[in-house]
């Protein structure tokens, strides 16, 4: 049975840091430097690597590497504000890079951060990368072992011969074996089951421990606890309609009967404000209405 692995994104990118840092920015001739630390005075992300690189066109700056099981709406934001924490902390400008794993729709993903207050603008550009849209043949022809994981996923990759193959490579290097279970956890989205255990020749359990699983599982909860929220939230809004309304008809009762009788109506209001019944209430004001005296009202209460 294989061992649970170090395969977190600092580790991927690590593999062959000069062809990585080519690949996701398009600048050829980079040269990746040290991966800096991207824990910043009020943020730590672990998914986040900042990669200091030189170039002979662009001189040396820094490549933010913001990688993302599934898209979600904040990134934009997110990309601005580490971005500007990155070139705080370092005095170099930054190249930000998102790049998303698992496809979760048609809708384009943006590739900037816009916001205007009162004509002051903030604008932050960034790459962004799908894998599902990248060519399987990448990974083994650069060669960037760090997208050999990803596999299953990527364009084309979805075939069991072409997962065999990344599979040989990741256990033909000792510095590679250990991704083996996230190149399992992928194949789950396009293999059977028994076919992934066939492949892997090891039990599925080590695959529940593969980071991105119970990121897979931590998201699942996220969820469910957010529809929780969410039916409670309704639950609530339902509620507070309700003592809306009940405040509404109470008070009309209240004007109706102080315009029709008076000081006499309104000593009826502490009988009338212990109903709840909304309904009851709705036929209180109708008999208020067309009440000929108070007495008639009594009755009806």
């Amino acid at each position: 049975m294989a061992k649970p692995a170090d395969v977190s994104t600092k580790k991927l990118i690590s593999l062959a840091p000069d062809n990585w840092v080519r690949w996701v920015t398009q600048i050829p001739n980079l040269v990746a430097g040290e991966i800096l630390t991207s824990e910043f005075q009020w943020i730590s992300r672990e998914s986040d690597v900042l990669i200091s690189v030189t170039s002979p066109q662009h001189g040396e700056f820094l490549l933010l590497n913001e990688l993302q099981l599934r898209y979600q709406s904040k990134m934009p934001r997110r990309m601005r504000a580490y971005a500007a924490l990155a070139e705080e902390k370092y005095n170099l400008p930054t190249y930000p890079v998102l790049i998303n794993i698992l496809k979760t729709g048609n809708n384009e993903i943006p590739t900037s951060f816009t916001s205007n207050i009162a004509g002051l603008r903030a604008i932050q550009d960034y790459r962004v990368i799908n894998l599902w849209e990248v060519d399987v043949n990448i990974a083994f022809q650069q060669p960037l072992p760090s997208l050999l994981p990803f596999v299953p996923i990527l364009k084309g990759g979805e075939n069991e011969s072409t997962i065999r193959e990344a599979l040989q490579i990741l256990r033909a290097n000792e510095q590679l074996n250990q991704l083996e279970t996230v190149l399992a956890f992928f194949a789950t989205f396009v293999l059977e089951s028994a076919l992934i255990q066939e492949i892997m020749r090891w039990d599925m359990t080590v695959l529940r421990e593969s980071p991105w699983y119970q990121e897979i599982l931590r998201e699942g909860e996220a969820r469910k606890e957010a529809r929780k929220e969410a039916r409670g939230e309704v639950r609530g809004e339902a509620r507070g309609e309700a003592r809306g309304e009940l405040r509404g008809i109470l008070s009309s009762i209240e004007i109706n009967l102080e315009l029709k009788f008076g000081n006499t109506g309104l000593q009826l209001m502490p009988q009338i404000n212990q109903i709840n019944d909304i309904e009851r209430l709705k036929i209180i004001l109708r008999n208020v209405v067309t009440a000929n005296n108070i007495e008639e009202l009594q009755q009806v209460l």
